[in-house]
């Protein structure tokens, strides 16, 4: 837990201060069209691990999100300052992280935004769109922040970066394999088959003996 807390902790300040007050406007963190990511007008959250990893911009979290009531799933893929709406409900991430190869204990996480468009518990209001979560979710550790909405879940599967020399040690491990033997190809020359022994040989075999 705190190694978690030492990875995040600077994004989830610094994503924190950049979500704007409760009072904000939520209609306009919906993106009009549905099922298709659009970019946002999120400033992207610059950490100190982009000095040895993918650039915050270039990186892909991959969340996946599920309708209680249908029980239906999707796979989601959204960069840093995107968002994609399903009908009543949009995604957002404004980071994501991942521990270094070299960590003793590995997890990814994504800072994600779940807005949905519903009427106020326990109101008779009309429909609105609403912020229902705000914050860091993880893959290895997800009790540390759960999504608690009666209809609409998100998890984080995975955050697709990098760190350098990640690549060379998968290419120096392919070429240090050995070569497959080559196939020996058939001869082309001309085969002479042995030759046989025939009735007529043996038979003068045993005339010379009794000579």
């Amino acid at each position: 837990m705190t190694l978690l807390r030492g990875l995040m902790l600077v994004p989830f300040l610094a994503v924190l201060a950049a979500c704007g007050s409760p009072s904000e406007d939520e209609a306009a963190l919906a993106p009009a069209k549905s099922g298709k990511p659009q970019v946002t007008r999120d400033k992207i959250v610059a950490t100190g691990a982009e000095s040895i990893g993918t650039p915050m911009a270039e990186r892909v979290a991959v969340l996946g999100l599920l309708n209680k009531r249908n029980g239906q799933t999707r796979d989601i893929e959204l960069k840093p300052g995107e968002a994609i709406r399903f009908g009543k409900v949009v995604v957002r991430v404004r980071a994501c992280e991942k521990t270094a190869p070299w960590e003793t204990r590995p997890d990814e996480g994504a800072f994600v935004q779940l807005i949905v468009n519903e009427r106020p518990p326990g109101t008779t209001q009309s429909e609105r769109w609403r912020q229902v979560f705000s914050g860091w979710l993880f893959k290895e550790n997800p009790a540390a922040n759960v999504v608690e909405h009666a209809i609409y879940d998100v998890w984080v599967k995975a955050c697709k970066m990098s760190f350098p020399g990640e690549e060379d040690a998968v290419d120096d491990k392919s070429s240090d394999a050995a070569p497959a033997p080559a196939a020996k190809k058939p001869s082309n020359a001309p085969q002479t088959p042995a030759p046989a022994e025939t009735p007529d040989d043996a038979g003068d075999a045993d005339n010379t003996t009794e000579a």
